[in-house]
């Protein structure tokens, strides 16, 4: 195994615990988020700063970093509520409909539009979502705010990843890192102290927790994953973090007792199975209005 693999399994591995220390409800939702990016952005300044790589090229990349650093703030804001008022696994596998948000994203924002391969996925994965909350909640309109917060989160996040990859092209990775991290903090903070939740009172564990969510799940993970990005295809490492999902559901499972049902189990095959052909990108044979298979190219 190479190293860049071994990046891409133990950051899979460190984000997948986050919505399990999420579920034990040792803080408040949103200043959980705060001190995992503050905790983080502790260690990231210093270094950015002391290394001399803090260069932002424009004050225009400078504002759309920030906002990549607020966009993210929300994202795991709403998924920390999210995951306390449903479950782990549900919160986790709704969230990760992300890659079909960035599709349609793409769709309407981009020039490289997706290809019929994605909406194929798309639609799977949207069933799977279905199946696995449940129907009745579609037919009766009956969403409840987990639903919605784990949905909104695939969507801020499908957000970032569409600004980010824009503001990547021209400023270096440590900086727009650094700089979103410390915005996300900040951001954060400022929501928590409206929100009137408490900044300390927590126990022994509560702060382990935080310390474990910033350093692990957040710094570790993130550079990680960065590391294993850059060293491989782009489309591997987007299909191979659906593997937080399932190792979450296990995590859940294992440490916190989360009843997992087979409508569950079934609905998360489906909808990961969804995003892993909207990420195909070999011809899938479909039968045409004359018997004869019509080509569906998906671009990489």
């Amino acid at each position: 195994m190479t190293k860049p693999r071994i990046a891409l399994v133990i950051g899979i591995i460190c984000i997948s615990i986050f919505p399990i220390l999420v579920k034990l409800k040792l803080s408040p939702a949103i200043v959980s988020a705060f001190y995992r990016m503050a905790i983080a952005a502790a260690v990231l300044v210093p270094f950015t700063f002391l290394s001399e790589k803090f260069k932002i090229p424009s004050v225009k990349l400078l504002f759309l970093t920030m906002l990549c650093g607020a966009i993210f703030a929300l994202d795991v804001a709403v998924w920390n509520i999210s995951i306390q008022e449903s479950t782990a696994t549900q919160a986790t596998l709704l969230t990760n409909l992300s890659p079909v948000w960035v599709g349609i994203g793409a769709f309407f924002f981009l020039k490289n539009k997706p290809t019929r391969n994605f909406w194929i996925g798309t639609v799977i994965a949207i069933f799977g979502m279905i199946t696995l909350v449940g129907f009745h909640f579609f037919v009766n309109l009956d969403f409840n705010l987990a639903f919605v917060f784990a949905i909104l989160s695939g969507v801020f996040y499908a957000i970032y990843m569409l600004v980010s990859k824009f503001v990547l092209y021209d400023i270096e990775v440590l900086p727009f890192i650094t700089l979103s991290t410390l915005t996300s903090a900040v951001f954060l903070g400022i929501l928590s102290y409206f929100m009137n939740e408490p900044f300390t009172g927590f126990g022994e564990m509560g702060w382990i927790s935080l310390i474990i969510q910033g350093l692990v799940c957040q710094l570790a993970a993130w550079l990680l994953l960065g590391y294993a990005t850059k060293h491989m295809r782009a489309t591997r490492v987007s299909v191979s973090l659906l593997g937080q999902a399932v190792l979450t559901t296990i995590f859940a499972w294992m440490f916190i007792n989360e009843e997992v049902t087979l409508q569950m189990i079934v609905g998360g095959i489906i909808l990961l199975f969804g995003i892993r052909v909207t990420f195909y990108s070999k011809k899938i044979p479909i039968i045409g209005k004359e018997g004869e298979a019509a080509e569906i190219i998906s671009n990489d």
